[in-house]
């Protein structure tokens, strides 16, 4: 069997492992402290030593520009795609599904494929791409998710350097975002990990080992999808996949690449899984509202955990299908056609089902109700 074959079973063993442990797992401050580890201990040491690992090669530096403009055409492709997916706008489930499918975890679903059926070199590429995308799920997620958090939260009259205060305490505060700024700081000053002493970097490669198969295990534990959300989340992940080949289809066009290879390290790269780290940003925004035992959450965690749950498995079968096409997608109008059809299945399951038709029903009469209640108060 190929071996990323057998290593994406590894990683769905993880997950189902995950749910076998639910008996063991009765109470939600048992799961809560897996999810604490990730976020202060595995999560900080995996991204430290990602950023100290960054060998930025100068002729290749398109590439991650390429990978963060993917991020924020998708980030602003939400507001069209989300509320026909019946998740209406204002919502927590809105909110986490905007943060959330954006982001790319290429080292985790595209990567063990992309090294494995393209070789070393175009390996090297998609981690030099995914510097872009690095760049966009820690700092401008991170940021955003922020912003949501205080604007709903605080009081509307409050001025922006009051709101900007509590920003930037919780940034200082949080683990991921110190281990980011010593990292760095150690950049700027020619420091990688080899340069650290042993002790240093042979404990933030052991706390690193730690993360992937204690956030599938979360997965695992945590999910809870219902039947009408599998759907939802189905459709909205098919969309995804569509966009991403419909601007990978349009980028070959324009750019006239014909290698078959560059076309699929584009396509492989861009249909990987959502990442975890914008959940890593839901986590810390849920647990600064449990604290002020706020009733308005920005963030539906559940919703974010079930997105991830099915995101890995899509992804995988789409990016083995992709890098075991031969050269069919040489031709962009296969890449187009292919597109057109995931969009299709994306945007059919919510009409048939009538989830859209029934949100936007729900999102109308709440946009009546505000609008004729600021009348009213405006009277």
């Amino acid at each position: 069997m190929d071996i990323g074959i057998q290593k994406t079973i590894v990683f769905l063993f993880f997950i189902f492992i995950g749910v076998l442990l639910k008996v063991k797992f009765k109470s939600k401050e048992e799961i809560s402290g897996i999810k604490k580890i990730i976020l202060n201990l595995a999560l900080p040491a995996t991204i430290f030593i990602a950023l100290l690992g960054v060998k930025v090669e100068l002729h290749l530096l398109i590439l991650p520009l390429l990978a963060l403009g993917l991020n924020l055409l998708l980030f602003f492709a939400m507001p069209l795609i989300l509320p026909l997916m019946g998740i209406g706008k204002g919502t927590s489930e809105y909110r986490t599904a905007k943060l959330l499918v954006p982001s790319l975890a290429p080292g985790l679903s595209s990567f063990p494929f992309i090294l494995e059926f393209l070789g070393d070199d175009y390996l090297a590429k998609a981690a030099m791409s995914d510097l872009g995308n690095k760049i966009f799920v820690l700092f401008f997620l991170y940021l955003v998710a922020m912003n949501w958090h205080y604007s709903l939260q605080t009081d509307q009259k409050r001025n922006g350097g009051a709101k900007l205060k509590p920003l930037i305490k919780a940034m200082v505060s949080e683990p991921v975002n110190l281990f980011i700024g010593a990292a760095l700081i150690l950049l700027a000053f020619g420091v990688h990990m080899d340069s650290l002493p042993f002790f240093l970097s042979e404990t933030l490669e052991k706390l690193s080992l730690i993360m992937t198969p204690l956030v599938l295990l979360f997965i695992g534990l945590a999910v809870k999808i219902k039947r009408k959300q599998f759907f939802q989340i189905f459709s909205l992940l098919c969309t995804r996949a569509g966009l991403v080949l419909l601007i990978s289809g349009i980028f070959v066009t324009v750019t006239g690449i014909g290698a078959r290879n560059e076309i699929l390290l584009a396509m492989a790269f861009g249909l990987s899984a959502c990442s975890f780290w914008p959940y890593a940003h839901i986590a810390a925004v849920d647990s600064m509202e449990m604290d002020k035992n706020s009733k308005r959450k920005t963030f539906n965690g559940n919703f974010g955990v079930a997105i991830l749950a099915l995101s890995f498995p899509l992804s995988t079968i789409l990016i083995l299908a992709t890098l075991n096409s031969g050269s069919f997608f040489v031709n962009p109008f296969n890449i187009f056609m292919i597109a057109v059809a995931l969009l299709g299945v994306g945007f059919i399951i919510p009409l048939c089902s009538g989830i859209s038709k029934k949100k936007w029903s729900e999102q109308r009469l709440i946009d009546h109700e505000i609008s004729s209640a600021t009348t009213e108060k405006a009277a």
